[in-house]
């Protein structure tokens, strides 16, 4: 058998059959669109990179190369850095939250990749995974490449709807997935009385329950909530993340974990990367042990109320009253609703024309089969002058489709 010369190769049927079906990211399309000149960008969920610590991080890479420079650039275990797993776990428990300790714990690259391990460990084809209704987009994205069977809760304003997850946990599912506090995308937190409910409804369960909680710290109103890893943590697994709290860029995430858990996540984390940055580990241990972390996370908080104000009173001012919104106590997300159920991509659509970006609801929706009336908004990295703006934009064209 000849080759064409310089033939180029299909490699159309080359690809598993898992891959069908799966489509890129719609929020990172977006953001591409929202680098366009003078667009105002609700769209991202991005921290704020004004707040972004560099002369404390420029100073711990520096101590690290210059004091530990050749064990910080060599490969190392893949359980993470030793001290780093000992200073989440005593923050956990200042916190309050109870049953974590260093050993339980396993460094991820960002939390996206604990997703991923979970997933790889415990989904086969067709399994039952329980999502939030709507869910985190990244969490859908993950998970879909392991080829469960989705099947979703209704959200409530005060959390899960108990009677609707008493009807879906009968499909025995074999994980559940939940944010509970300042929930992407709706922004919602679930209470005390709803978090106990949950757990007696799953506790005894074969269903391990992922409670991540990349915005837990961001609070700038109300008061903590207990986590399920206090409730029940037998069936609980913990994700968190420094992306919100200190940056995005150093990739660095992690899972707390049943101790039955571990090392098949430990065997799935050495095939897929061996470990994760010995560099960047020892420049984030160096960072927290010297720098004043409530002091910075104050800072965050600060910022994202006041933007999260603006936002709310621009909807008063500029939205039509028919228009709903949830009221988050905290995170970067706004979640607002069009009447009769007008699809928000119409609004998405018409924003980007008008140089003003949101994120539609479909993404965020599963089994749904009639479009989606409502749309995330991220007030955590415009300002109250450019939010007022955007926020005016996107209500007079509200105006337009609500009649």
């Amino acid at each position: 058998m000849t080759s064409t010369p310089n033939a180029k190769p299909d490699f159309s049927d080359i690809f598993a059959t898992r891959m069908s079906g799966i489509p890129r990211s719609f929020i990172r399309e977006i953001l591409k669109a929202a680098e366009e000149p003078g667009m105002i960008s609700f769209a991202g969920g991005l921290p704020n990179k004004d707040l972004f610590p560099i002369e404390e991080l420029r100073a711990a890479c520096d101590k690290v190369l210059r004091e530990q420079g050749r064990e910080a650039l060599q490969y190392s275990a893949s359980e993470g850095h030793t001290g780093l797993r000992g200073l989440i776990a005593d923050h956990y428990k200042k916190r309050g939250i109870q049953n974590v300790e260093p050993e339980n714990i396993l460094i991820t690259n960002g939390s996206q990749q604990g997703l991923d391990l979970l997933a790889k460990i415990t989904i086969n084809q067709g399994d039952k995974v329980l999502m939030e209704a709507p869910s985190y987009l990244g969490a859908i994205q993950a998970m879909a490449i392991y080829q469960p069977a989705f099947v979703t809760v209704r959200l409530n304003d005060d959390g899960l709807d108990i009677d609707h997850l008493k009807e879906v946990m009968a499909q025995k599912p074999k994980m559940m997935y939940l944010i509970p506090n300042f929930q992407n995308p709706s922004g919602i937190s679930y209470s005390d009385d709803n978090r106990r409910k949950v757990a007696d409804v799953v506790r005894g369960t074969n269903t391990l329950l992922i409670e991540d909680d990349p915005y837990g710290e961001l609070r700038f109103e109300g008061t903590a909530k207990t986590s399920f890893m206090n409730l029940i943590p037998e069936q609980t697994v913990l994700l968190g993340t420094f992306s919100k709290t200190l940056t995005p860029g150093l990739r660095l995430g992690w899972i707390v974990v049943p101790p039955a858990l571990m090392n098949q996540l430990l065997i799935a984390k050495q095939a897929t990367d061996l470990h994760t940055s010995t560099f960047t580990q020892r420049v984030a241990y160096e960072y927290l042990i010297k720098a004043d972390t409530d002091a910075h996370i104050k800072k965050i908080v600060e910022r994202y109320g006041r933007q999260k104000t603006a936002m709310m009173e621009a909807v008063k001012k500029y939205f039509p009253a028919s228009i709903k919104t949830t009221n988050p106590e905290g995170g970067m997300f706004l979640w607002i609703t069009l009447p009769n159920n007008i699809p928000s991509k119409k609004l998405f659509d018409m924003g980007i024309a008008e140089k003003v970006a949101i994120v539609p609801g479909d993404p965020f929706c599963l089994n749904q089969t009639e479009p989606s009336s409502s749309a995330r908004l991220s007030f955590s990295t415009v300002d109250e002058t450019m939010i007022d703006l955007g926020m005016q934009r996107l209500g007079a064209l509200a105006h337009k489709l609500c009649g």
